[in-house]
């Protein structure tokens, strides 16, 4: 297949949705040689924080002289940015192979009769295809969904990452926020150690899997705490004191920028630490300038059109908009008279109640538009979830009567709007976020426009 090829195939496995469970991911890298077994794994899930984990994990192993791959979802742009090694996204060319490989198995497959794989399945299967190929020490796999019934579980990891855990995906993970915990707390693995910054009634689930596991658990707030100072432009200064470790403590430059990113890299930090014990190579030198020179699109990032401030974020669920606020209320204070201009666009399963209700406040001002995905919900859902919240609120019904709000399905007219409505005469900052489909094209939009005459940073 050539590499559009294999994007319409993807596509086709659409038509599976999203179902949880091993037995098809298992038959599939079965096929396949079970690559996954070639090289060791850290395997990171959690609400929100696993994906910025995930990629700091993967920075310091590769500073330190391992080769690395990593494997993260969804994508902004490209597919190709969820298969890397040492920090270079697969090519187009290796994409193709590696996914035609994969639909020969499938093919096997489905001609005996088996279930046929998920659009995701097949991605996981070839990421894991690809990694042994490219002879990589290490692969940090992020978890697409819950956990316990992922499709990267399949794997036995040499360290296991829980982030945080806070309500999401309850339809595919019980229902409550104790059965989100138990999928979360499922990739813990008999003797694995395990990192988390859980707390609360998901960290009592997690501490009591580890136990039975009989597997070693650091915990964020007990074990190892993360001090830090006043935020920069280019980031924070963060210090890790380890308690188990005879107190060891070091810092750090941070280079990204939200607040809740100092969390977790010291949940990074802290899983590096332990790798460590087993591989001398993963030194604190190494911890700190990966670091130093983290990057990572659509999480708090700072961009620019023209002197127009814009901050990129992938809040898509409450947890994240709560820290995106607070991340905002930090590096940008708020004058109550202006507030900011949100742009603002969700998947219609989630919650955007909580979304709003965490964003929004009487003097910002929205213009909802529509996410690149067929889940995308209605502009006019987001408004009114955001107006409901300010009527149940302090302000009430004066607050949401005087809510500004503009519906846009077509992005590019949204963001032309947004940028607009933040630049009228008031220099408002403006806010994209809601889900990482938006920020995706958004991003590209605002990319697309500063190559045709204005300033990104």
């Amino acid at each position: 297949m050539t590499y559009d090829e294999s994007l319409f195939w993807l596509d086709e496995l659409n038509v599976y949705g999203m179902r949880l469970g091993l037995s098809r991911i298992k038959r599939l890298c079965g096929l396949l040689g079970n690559p996954e077994r070639r090289y060791k794994t850290i395997h990171v899930t959690g609400t929100n924080g696993k994906g910025s984990v995930s990629m700091m994990i993967a920075s310091a192993l590769t500073g330190a002289g391992c080769r690395t791959g990593l494997y993260t979802s969804p994508h902004l742009v490209s597919y190709t940015e969820r298969m890397r090694v040492d920090g270079a996204e697969i090519s187009e060319a290796e994409f193709a192979d590696v996914m035609s490989r994969v639909r020969d198995a499938v093919e096997v497959m489905t001609g005996e009769g088996d279930e046929s794989p998920t659009q995701f399945e097949a991605l996981t299967a070839a990421a894991f295809l690809f990694y042994a190929e490219r002879d990589v020490e290490y692969a940090v796999i992020e978890v697409g969904l819950g956990g316990l019934l992922d499709s990267t579980n399949v794997i036995t990891p040499v360290i296991s990452v829980i982030t945080n855990v806070t309500m999401e995906h309850a339809d595919k993970c019980g229902g409550t926020l104790e059965g989100v915990a138990h999928h979360k707390a499922g990739i813990i693995k008999e003797r694995v150690p395990v990192v988390t910054a859980a707390n609360g009634m998901p960290l009592e689930i997690i501490k009591k899997t580890a136990s039975e596991k009989n597997s070693p658990l650091m915990i964020l707030g007990r074990d190892f705490l993360a001090e830090w100072g006043k935020a920069h432009d280019d980031g924070r200064d963060v210090r890790l004191k380890i308690e188990k470790m005879k107190g060891q403590s070091f810092g750090y430059h941070l280079s990204l920028v939200g607040s809740y990113e100092a969390e977790n890299s010291a949940v990074a930090a802290m899983a590096l630490l332990m790798l460590q014990e087993n591989d001398g190579r993963v030194s604190v030198a190494a911890i700190q300038g990966a670091m130093s020179r983290m990057a990572w699109p659509g999480r708090f990032e700072l961009m620019e059109i023209g002197g127009q401030k814009i901050i990129v974020d992938g809040a898509h669920n409450p947890a994240g908009a709560s820290a995106l606020r607070e991340s905002l209320d930090e590096y940008i204070p708020d004058e109550e008279e202006r507030g900011r201009v949100f742009l603002i666009g969700a998947l219609a399963d989630k919650d955007i109640d909580g979304i709003t209700g965490a964003l929004i406040r009487p003097c910002d001002e929205i213009v909802a538009t529509m996410p690149d995905s067929e889940r995308a919900a209605e502009p006019m859902k987001v408004i009114e979830s955001a107006r409901k919240n300010l009527l149940d609120g302090v302000g009430g019904k004066a607050a949401a009567d005087s809510l500004k709000a503009h519906g846009e399905s077509d992005r590019d007219k949204a963001l032309d709007l947004a940028l607009l409505t933040a630049g009228d005469g008031q220099g408002r900052p403006l806010v994209v976020c809601g889900s990482l489909y938006l920020i995706g094209a958004i991003r590209k939009s605002i990319i697309g426009k500063n190559h045709v005459g204005c300033n990104a940073q």
